[in-house]
């Protein structure tokens, strides 16, 4: 979950992986550091705290260097301290490393090394790692051999980058699990953890794959495999525009992500739909296969599994497929039974989940179908699963997920209707539901009018002790994201179950300055729920209640009523719904002072277990 930047080339490196960080700090930010060549040996900066504090430690005197390397750390082994901040160096000093990922063998390495001397200034698994590269790094043994040695003696999930004070012309870098990307630019070459670090320098995109070893210079990319035979370089080009990445004008990335949600719907369906308002996705399995499939596993983590159980609503309630929505961490714990016929769905944004990737693993050691559904072109999910469909949702910087949920749903949508289209099921008219989709951007507008009612709801409850988040059908499955939201960069603790549930335990919780957020979409369950915001009143709670705007029986029961526009869908007015959820909590965690794109000991991509 780490920051990693490098960069080779003319430029002033260290204010070039210094502005790369600054792209980067969504991944980690409780320290950061830097370390480039000076005057024969390696000089290395770096702070606990955010990139602020890196740089006050950088100060005003310049710094300049063809060469440096630079990391912003989500902290796992060792607190955040400046001791454990990254880079390390070994222990003759004579290369210093950055890491993104867990050495998960790094005590016996440490109590192995120790028996032999080494010393240690750090609690990491990172500053082990560095200790082995050094002693495979004897004289005469390129920097690129010293580290393919090394790794063979690592286990765990790793990008490391590796710089010496002897080759000063080169970085190193290695991948196991972690993401890495490689830059390509003219007479400069450049890395980093993530894309959007490399945009403003060059688009020209290399994906550095599971057990390779690259080295880099200005002019040069060797690529290798763990016994140093040549590997194939894929450029890839990207074409996200770089203001993307940036936050145009907005308070904050996850404000602005929350705005781009209808441009983001326009998106999912673009090359998705043709003339006949039919279907197509080219990338997914042959139309025979799905005569075959007998069970959907939809796979996935936090954000990701919320649009999991939407994809299991629109697949057993449409398609009559039986579907199970696992949690990535579990599934494998669980000794999953798989049958032949059924088809797993891996969701991730990122598309380098480590819970998420080793649930695939399982999957494919069992021969089992997988597709996988990402934003992230290139990204271990989406290379490793039999077939992908992109998000096209565009860079996501904040790390409280916003556009990346909605383009997840409506990616399992468009799935979901190209099965019924494929198998011709009876009374799913498919052409009715791709006209919804297509005016569903232009509703998603009219969502974000609400605002300034959410600015007022949130102005006159952020002080609440606990939010409620309640629904029935697909109300519930959105509830539960709005209620991550609130807790995610507001710290406010929330309870969120289906509205029927309450009673089984959740109601015990009400008191007076209790809020109840109620999902209330579906014209079939209304009663139902107006009777569970019912119960809420009675024992002092707050009922807010957001309904569809021909709705005209659930304002007499609630405190506040928010309107959506309709559509002709259950499950695409719910959807519609966490647009004001997600503006609430935004305004919530905006009026109480909370850091909103970097809560506290979150990180956007979990690359560990």
């Amino acid at each position: 979950m780490c920051g990693i930047a490098g960069y080779i080339g003319p430029r002033n490196a260290v204010e070039v992986v210094f502005d790369q960080l600054k792209r980067l700090e969504y991944r980690g930010y409780d320290s950061a550091g830097v370390a480039y060549p000076q005057n024969g040996h390696i000089e290395v900066v770096k702070r606990a705290g955010k990139l602020s504090e890196l740089k006050k430690a950088l100060g005003e005197s310049e710094r300049d260097s063809r060469i440096a390397i630079a990391h912003s750390r989500w902290a796992t082994h060792g607190g955040p301290t400046n001791e454990n901040a990254h880079p390390h160096f070994d222990a003759g000093e004579r290369i210093a490393v950055i890491h993104n990922g867990i050495i998960e063998n790094y005590l016996d390495l440490r109590e192995e090394l120790l028996d032999k001397g080494h010393t240690f200034r750090s609690q990491t698994d990172t500053e082990v790692a560095a200790h082995v590269i050094g002693e495979e790094y004897t004289d005469g043994t390129p920097l690129e051999e010293a580290v393919r040695k090394a790794v063979r003696r690592l286990r765990g999930a790793y990008a490391l980058v590796v710089l010496s004070k002897e080759e000063k012309g080169k970085i190193v870098a290695a991948r196991n699990a972690s993401p890495l990307v490689i830059g390509l630019g003219k007479d400069e070459n450049m890395l980093a953890s993530d894309i959007p670090a490399l945009l403003p320098y060059t688009r020209e995109i290399v994906i550095l794959e599971e057990n390779q070893i690259a080295t880099i210079t200005k002019d040069t990319l060797e690529i290798t495999d763990l016994d140093g035979r040549q590997q194939p370089i894929e450029v890839q080009h990207i074409d996200w525009d770089v203001a993307a990445a940036e936050r145009g004008g907005f308070e904050h990335f996850m404000l602005k992500e929350i705005h781009e949600q209808p441009q983001v719907l326009r998106q999912c369906l673009a090359g998705r739909i043709d003339e006949k308002k039919r279907v197509r996705l080219e990338q997914v399995f042959s139309e025979h296969v799905w005569t075959e499939i007998d069970r959907v596993n939809i796979i996935a983590c936090g954000t990701a599994y919320h649009a999991g159980l939407m994809g299991k609503h629109m697949f057993e309630k449409m398609l009559r497929l039986p579907t199970d929505v696992y949690y990535s961490s579990e599934f494998r714990y669980g000794d999953p039974v798989l049958s032949p016929k059924s088809l797993a769905i891996f969701v991730s944004q990122s598309g380098e989940t480590a819970d998420t990737l080793a649930a695939l693993r399982l999957c494919k050691s069992r021969r089992i179908r997988t597709l996988g559904i990402v934003n992230v072109i290139g990204s271990s999910i989406a290379r490793e699963c039999d077939r992908t469909i992109f998000t096209q949702a565009g860079p996501e910087i904040s790390v409280a997920s916003t556009k990346a949920y909605t383009a997840q749903v409506m990616v399992l949508t468009l799935l979901a209707l190209y099965i019924a289209q494929v198998q011709e099921m009876p009374g799913v008219r498919v052409s009715e539901a791709v006209t919804e989709l297509v005016g569903l951007s232009a509703k998603a507008e009219k969502c974000l009018l609400l605002e300034q009612q959410m600015i007022e709801l949130a102005d006159k409850h952020k002080n609440m002790p606990l939010c409620f988040f309640l629904g029935r059908g697909a109300d519930a499955n959105v509830a539960l994201e709005g209620a991550l939201k609130l807790k995610e960069i507001a710290y406010i603790p929330t309870q969120e179950s289906p509205a029927g549930e309450m009673k089984h335990g959740p109601l015990a919780l009400v008191q007076p300055g209790v809020v109840a957020m109620f999902g209330s979409t579906d014209t079939e369950t209304r009663d139902k729920v107006v009777s569970n915001m019912k119960e809420v009143q009675a024992r002092g709670g707050t009922v807010v209640a957001i309904v569809t705007e021909d709705d005209a029986v659930t304002e007499r029961a609630a405190d506040a009523i928010i309107r959506i526009p309709a559509t002709k869908l259950d499950f695409l007015n719910a959807l519609l719904t966490i647009i004001p959820m997600q503006l609430f909590a935004y305004h919530v965690a905006r009026l109480t002072g909370c850091e909103i794109d970097q809560p506290r000991n979150l990180a956007k991509s979990v690359t560990v277990e």
